[in-house]
């Protein structure tokens, strides 16, 4: 990890996790892997809003294959983290995947409790197939059991911003990913 390139961010995000070139190369590593293995298939790429949504875009340009591309909304709802509440689905698909194939794209897969949800979900409206493509996979936080079929980057137990990826809100463009501790927030 670096030092950010500027000083120009608040003092509450630190090294850097994974840069702009990283990253790019990554994507374009899975983007051509998923075009070999889909090649002639009725590909839609799925996702739940928001923070996927760079990582997606990039992956689909990354891809040389006709694909159709989709979102789910959720709200998560609960006393804590650690009780890890009830997820409910509040945008459902705008497109039917009964006979397709189903690639769900996350940006970041750790507990495995929403990815069992959406998974679930998706497979009781019979796609011909249903993998998951995830750009971090944080597994020393797995709970849920949940088979990963094309993984990005393996990641530590720690928070990151950027890339898509929040915190209340913020972040989600800065072109990399950034280690972020919300207790060392600059209190103003």
């Amino acid at each position: 990890m670096t030092d950010l390139p500027s000083a120009d961010w608040p003092g509450d995000i630190g090294p850097i996790f994974l840069t702009e070139d990283e990253i790019r190369r990554r994507v374009a590593e899975l983007g051509a892997e998923i075009s070999r293995d889909y090649a002639g298939q009725d590909l839609i790429l799925i996702g739940v809003l928001t923070g996927v949504f760079i990582f997606m875009a990039d992956l689909m340009r990354a891809m040389t294959i006709p694909v159709t591309v989709d979102f789910l909304a959720l709200s998560r709802y609960g006393p804590s983290e650690q009780t890890h509440g009830v997820v409910r689905l509040t945008k459902d698909l705008d497109v039917a995947i009964a006979g397709r194939h189903v690639l769900f794209v996350e940006d970041i897969i750790d507990t495995g409790f929403t990815t069992r949800f959406i998974m679930h979900t998706l497979r009781l409206r019979e796609p011909a197939s249903c993998r998951v493509c995830t750009l971090l996979n944080r597994s020393r936080r797995r709970i849920i059991d949940i088979e990963l079929d094309y993984v990005g980057f393996d990641m530590p137990d720690y928070y990151v911003v950027g890339y898509g990826l929040d915190h209340d809100e913020r972040y989600r463009n800065l072109p990399y990913l950034v280690r972020f501790d919300p207790d060392q927030l600059k209190q103003d």
